[in-house]
């Protein structure tokens, strides 16, 4: 081959190289002009209007009164008179333990009592006796005195004899377990010819008065600050009554009908968990609650002028929420905000967004800070409401 052929030949080459690097370096640019094609968005506007918003807190109920049934003597279980789930009234028989061994011990203090009575009487015979010796001289007044000494005695003697006599009637009482309070008969720990006593690790059983429960939920301390500032009044009591009647959404989802009051229900905070108990007390008069059931609080606070913005319209990431709000020449930034609370399907925002700010309203989940879009005007009132019915 000559030289001339073997320049021609490198010089195709380095012509088809160029022109593959050229295609190649041509290509992605025509991809990315394709892929930077501005998106046609809806685009709402920032307003504050009245909105409620609500909080929820996680609580479990517990009656008003729960008292453990207990044993207060020793002895075998003769009868239970109740089942569990039961409905008791106050004073209802509940258990019957045999009452044989304080039958005999009520008999034999009756008995001391008696003998105490007759040494008293005796005691008293042998002043009568004394007396007018001493009176006459017969006798040494120290005797009349030894006398006065032993019916003291005889007395005090009785006095205990009748002490022990009340105490073995109270124990044969004990006997007969009766319901403290109306209320639900909870689990039965134990049963006929059981022994049971005053020492038994568990109670016999549990009973709840469940006219009113109370839920407990912990706020922590920020939220309980923030809490105070939204009410009227000078103490926290009264900031309190000022509290509409907050709701209790049971664990299906259902809403409780009767609206409940929030009270304190500790004095101060946990050093552990930085948060405070309250406690909200509910109507139970038809006794659908429980004891045990488990539930949220939810507290309402109405506010005549909320930021609010769809849910729709933000992006969890990292803990943190963000919406895309439209900069100059139509493009976007994604923006941080603070969320106050719920309202519908909306959130009122505490902070990052401004009254007149413009939002992405939907179509945001492939978006990027710094794109440009072509922003589409909607109704924001209709858009606004429509969220908050919801």
């Amino acid at each position: 081959m000559d030289k001339k052929m073997s320049r021609a030949i490198h010089f195709l080459l380095l012509t088809i190289a160029a022109g593959v690097i050229l295609q190649g370096c041509k290509s992605p640019a025509k991809q990315d002009q394709y892929q930077m094609q501005p998106q046609e968005l809806p685009i709402i506007t920032v307003k504050a209007v009245p909105a409620s918003t609500y909080t929820e807190y996680t609580t479990s109920l517990q009656g008003r009164v729960n008292v453990e049934v207990r044993a207060q003597v020793e002895g075998y279980l003769q009868k239970v008179f109740v089942d569990e789930g039961q409905y008791v009234k106050t004073g209802q028989p509940l258990f019957k333990i045999d009452d044989r061994v304080y039958r005999e011990q009520v008999n034999t203090a009756i008995a001391a009592v008696h003998a105490a009575e007759a040494s008293l009487s005796n005691a008293q015979v042998e002043i009568d006796k004394l007396t007018p010796l001493v009176q006459n001289k017969v006798i040494a007044e120290v005797q009349l005195k030894i006398a006065k000494s032993n019916y003291q005695t005889a007395k005090a003697n009785v006095e205990q004899a009748k002490a022990q006599l009340a105490s073995s009637r109270v124990n044969i009482g004990y006997t007969l377990i009766i319901a403290p309070v109306s209320g639900f008969i909870g689990r039965l720990n134990q049963r006929v010819g059981s022994l049971v006593g005053k020492s038994d690790e568990l109670p016999l059983t549990m009973l709840s008065d469940v006219h009113e429960v109370y839920g407990y939920f912990s706020v922590g301390e920020a939220e309980f600050m923030r809490f105070k500032e939204q009410y009227p009044g000078k103490t926290l009591e009264e900031k309190l009554k000022n509290l509409s009647g907050v709701t209790l959404i049971l664990a299906d989802g259902s809403e409780y009908p009767q609206k409940g009051k929030v009270q304190m229900g500790d004095g101060q905070f946990d050093k552990a968990t930085g948060s405070i108990s309250l406690r909200a007390t509910f109507a139970n008069n038809d006794g659908i609650l429980r004891s045990g059931n488990t539930g949220k609080i939810r507290i309402t606070v109405n506010n005549p002028k909320a930021l609010v913005i769809p849910q729709e319209s933000t992006l969890e990431m990292q803990d943190k929420i963000f919406v895309y709000t439209l900069a100059d020449s139509n493009k976007i930034q994604a923006t941080p905000i603070a969320v106050g609370g719920k309202s519908g399907t909306t959130y009122v925002v505490k902070e990052g967004l401004k009254q007149g700010d413009k939002v992405v309203f939907a179509g945001i989940g492939n978006l990027q800070d710094g794109m440009k879009i072509i922003p589409k005007p909607m109704n924001s009132d209709s858009v606004i409401k429509s969220q908050l019915q919801k």
